[in-house]
């Protein structure tokens, strides 16, 4: 009986992980090639020598996924949660603390203690909450959609809720603070917010490919091995030159790489590949995470778990974290971790950015943010898909006969929908 040729998975982030785990559990044979030194994708954890544990960019789990609670052991993760609510800077220099904002509105936003919206916002807040308590994750990806900032409008918001909580609060999720970003998008992303918590793994982010690449049979992911291209239907020519026979192959990329590696395709010129690709989203959000650690045994974020927003317009702190907070694996015994996002193209050096971030936080918490130690500096130029109104939720995951495509950037931008195409390409080649 002759051997089944492998299934060819091009991409070890959380897309292609997924496919190969739904794959590997029906007892397919899988290759999963990637061109990084580990697994993971945009979804990374570097730890320094001094001890030092840096996502590559600020990234969460949010508990409540449909499909995170369905791939990931979340007591092997050793998962350790945000506190549900912020610390919003306002444009006078003033905080106000939002505790559980989405889940207990009334409550966190106090007419009495937060100057973020009129009363008649806040009851509106209740009103969303139980408008998407209605629906299913699905239902309200595929609702119709317009801009963020257009439903927000509609919905009755004052422009002043809008600037001081929207735009910092969900211009952070999705790297986008004029909210442009499509509003099925939002109804999702805020009941997640409502029915979950958003949570990092003890040690690091990378836990959840390392979790998922830990339960495929060994050799079968080969890290370091570029790909040059697909030629003659399923057959994967490396940059070293090797050819690799697949029964089928995947493409878990972002939408750039993918159109590459389709570019050097043999065969009909007028396939359904070439057809589906040149319907390919690449548009991509950038941000740029900066690392600084503090010394002495307290924390400036006062260990209260809490995230930090910048609703001040212009500024290079758009939303802050403490990691080390929350998971005290995140930082050396004695040093605290400070993460700061800032978001879109800046026409800014990396030491230029450092020193107006260390200005701004200055003001925050005092002369000593001057002296903060400057650990790392991560520009991501894609480090999410742009979904804006009209987009479908899912771009065709079949581009040929014998030939897949699964990500965030077939979808929705959110780990969420690179771990449901992968299982959806899984499930199509299993079918």
């Amino acid at each position: 009986m002759p051997v089944q040729k492998p299934i060819i998975i091009i991409g070890a982030g959380m897309a292609g992980l997924a496919c190969a785990t739904w794959l590997h559990r029906a007892g397919r044979s899988v290759v999963v090639l990637d061109s990084a030194s580990a697994v993971g994708g945009r979804v990374r954890t570097d730890v320094t020598p001094e001890g030092f544990r840096l996502d590559r960019g600020f990234q969460v789990l949010q508990t409540n996924y449909p499909e995170a609670r369905r791939i990931f052991d979340y007591g092997a993760l050793n998962l350790k949660a945000f506190r549900s609510g912020a610390v919003i800077r306002l444009e006078n220099g003033q905080e106000t603390t939002l505790v559980n904002p989405l889940q207990q509105p009334l409550s966190a936003f106090s007419a009495l203690s937060s100057p973020i919206g009129s009363l008649t916002d806040k009851l509106r807040i209740v009103s969303l909450v139980r408008h998407v308590l209605k629906y299913t994750p699905e239902e309200l990806l595929a609702r119709p959609a317009t801009d963020t900032l257009t439903f927000l409008r509609r919905y009755g918001w004052s422009e002043r809720m809008i600037d001081s909580f929207f735009r910092p609060f969900f211009g952070g999720v999705y790297l986008d603070r004029d909210l442009s970003t499509a509003s099925n998008f939002f109804e999702f992303i805020f009941q997640q917010f409502v029915t979950g918590e958003a949570a990092i793994p003890a040690l690091g982010i990378q836990q959840l490919p390392e979790q998922l690449a830990a339960r495929l049979p060994e050799g079968s992911i080969r890290l370091s091995t570029p790909v040059a291209g697909i030629v003659d239907g399923t057959q994967v020519r490396l940059v070293s030159g090797q050819v690799l026979e697949a029964s089928a192959v995947v493409l878990a990329t972002d939408g750039l790489a993918a159109l590459r590696l389709l570019a050097g395709r043999s065969g009909n010129p007028d396939d359904s590949a070439s057809t589906q690709a040149a319907s390919f989203h690449t548009a991509a959000r950038l941000t740029t995470c900066t690392y600084f650690a503090t010394e002495g045994g307290h924390s400036p974020g006062r260990n209260d778990k809490l995230l930090r927003l910048n609703a001040c317009s212009g500024a290079l702190a758009h939303n802050l974290s403490f990691p080390s907070d929350v998971s005290g694996a995140y930082a050396p015994a004695g040093r605290a971790l400070v993460s700061v996002s800032t978001h879109g193209e800046r026409s800014l050096s990396e030491a230029e950015i450092v020193t107006g971030l260390r200005e701004e936080l200055a003001a925050w918490y005092g002369p000593a943010a001057r002296q903060w130690q400057h650990l790392r500096s991560y520009r991501i130029a894609a480090a999410l898909p742009v979904y804006l109104a009209g987009q479908p939720v899912r771009q065709p995951l079949k581009l040929a006969d014998g030939l897949y495509r699964c990500g965030d950037w077939a979808a929705y931008p959110s780990l969420n929908a690179a771990l449901a195409t992968g299982r959806e390409v899984a499930e199509a080649l299993l079918a």
